[in-house]
């Protein structure tokens, strides 16, 4: 008997920058997607299995407004991926070991609630959020 796993197409995010050099050193270097396409203008990463492309728009990078969610002033305007724990422990660790500057540190939401998950926020050169989160029980991510 055979077994099936379901495959999740991967997602295709385009986004502005301010710099197509500082954004290949925080994605390519430090967050460590490896580089697709690219021209003078934009830039290709796998971001976890998923598409981003970096697009030269200085006039458009920046997140500008935020919204309350458990205590936390996050984002309205972010992307990101959801990790297994452990990876998401060790993405923290890098990140803080890196020097990143978090607009939201790394700590548990939602604590003893339904989707109770670990998160943090941050931003890239070009001032766009990103969020990594985990579960420890990946079944509660869209649950009420």
């Amino acid at each position: 008997m055979s077994t099936t796993t379901a495959v999740i197409p991967p997602f295709h995010l385009a986004f502005p920058v301010h710099s197509i050099a500082a954004a290949r050193e925080f994605y390519g270097d430090l967050l460590g997607c490896p580089e697709g396409r690219s021209a003078d203008d934009w830039v290709d990463f796998n971001f976890y299995g998923h598409q981003i492309v970096a697009h030269l728009a200085p006039e458009e990078a920046g997140h500008r407004k935020t919204s309350a969610v458990d205590g936390d002033a996050v984002p309205v305007r972010h992307f990101g991926v959801v990790l297994p724990m452990e990876e998401w422990q060790a993405a923290a660790d890098k990140l803080t070991a890196a020097g990143v500057a978090f607009i939201i540190e790394p700590h548990i939401r939602f604590k003893g609630e339904v989707g109770e998950q670990a998160t943090m926020f941050f931003l890239d050169p070009s001032g766009n959020a990103l969020e990594i989160k985990a579960f420890a029980d990946i079944a509660s991510l869209f649950a009420k």
